[in-house]
């Protein structure tokens, strides 16, 4: 039986995120955490049912059918982007609170709306940018002073899953939001190349992108490699930190005092090379729980609705600049 004060969850739209949400909040709720997934909605009802059916809750086939006939605190919105605005705004009208998928939404003019929204109705809004729960991220982000340098590879083999939208908003978003909540500085200069390959949208794409500060940030996101990467590297004054998203793990090689981590000398005398402590968690499941909390506390989220406008604004201007200079080389989508 859950607990008296459960925080009660439905999760709208349980594709392939949208299944891995309700896995997590049934499996919280076994574990003894006061959450209760009550219900799933899917336009298919046939996906629909196998999910309630898996993780023993209600299955519903629109958020009309959802909100009139199932109570509930919290919803996961894992619908298409372009959905995002019509669920999140209908669900915090109705006194719910809301984690939204990456990208928060379709336009900045989307996402302000949904910032007015939760501002109005007093709602928990948090934006699933996953990365910034990944353990190892967590780890570093004690570590930035000064960051000068970033160099981000992210690679994926081609599915045929988020075709509708370019590889910028697909999977270089997650680093430009990390990129972003390291740096503190507005963006002063963008330069962009995308090709489309496998899909009519860009699949792959490179992108130097310049701070106010000074510090520079090259990208490069692809889901037509052949091998599956995950790397953020950093240089500041003194030190250079590399993550490995996969692996969950850093390593810190700094000169002098910079190491701010148990170092040991490496190859070069002048360098030590540390590794900050990493317990390994699942980061859904981090995510999860920090919106819960959020729920239950009325706090404000590790990833609110403005950093995932923040990160959206990033990505759109990249796309501008890859259809910018498409059209000096005469590349056609």
């Amino acid at each position: 039986m859950p607990e008296p004060n459960s925080i009660r969850v439905a999760v709208i739209g349980v594709g392939v995120f949208g299944r891995n949400h309700a896995r997590v909040f049934s499996e919280l709720q076994k574990s003894g955490e006061a959450v209760e997934l009550v219900a799933v909605c899917d336009a298919n009802p046939e996906r629909a049912a196998e999910i309630a059916m898996e993780f023993k809750c209600q299955a519903f086939t629109s958020l009309e059918q959802l909100l009139a006939k199932s109570k509930f605190d919290a919803a996961c919105v894992s619908v298409p982007t372009v959905h995002h605005l019509g669920v999140a705004k209908t669900l915090m009208e109705a006194g719910i609170d809301v984690l939204i998928e990456k990208p928060v939404a379709v336009t900045l003019q989307e996402a302000d709306e949904l910032i007015r929204i939760a501002r109005t109705k007093q709602r928990i809004g948090m934006v699933g940018h996953l990365e910034r729960f990944n353990p190892a991220v967590r780890a570093t982000m004690p570590l930035i002073t000064q960051p000068m340098f970033f160099e981000v590879h992210r690679l994926s083999v081609f599915s045929p899953r988020s075709l509708d939208v370019d590889v910028v908003l697909d999977l270089m978003i997650h680093d430009l939001d990390i990129v972003l909540a390291f740096v503190h500085s507005p963006v002063k200069e963008i330069r962009a190349v995308g090709l489309p390959i496998l899909s009519e949208k860009v699949d792959i794409a490179n992108v130097r992108v310049e701070f106010e500060s000074g510090c520079v940030a090259n990208f490069t996101a692809s889901r037509v490699s052949t091998e599956r990467v995950r790397k953020l590297r950093l240089f500041q004054p003194g030190q250079y930190i590399s993550i490995d998203y996969g692996r969950q793990d850093v390593l810190v090689f700094s000169v002098g005092d910079a190491a701010g981590v148990a170092a040991k000398p490496s190859v070069n005398p002048q360098i030590q090379v540390g590794k900050p402590a990493i317990t390994a968690e699942e980061p859904l499941l981090a995510e999860i729980q920090s919106f819960l909390q959020c729920v239950r506390g009325r706090s404000q989220p590790l990833v609110s609705l403005e950093d995932g406008a923040r990160a959206l604004e990033l990505a759109l201007a990249i796309l501008s600049a890859i259809h910018r200079h498409a059209g000096k080389i005469s590349v056609k989508k």
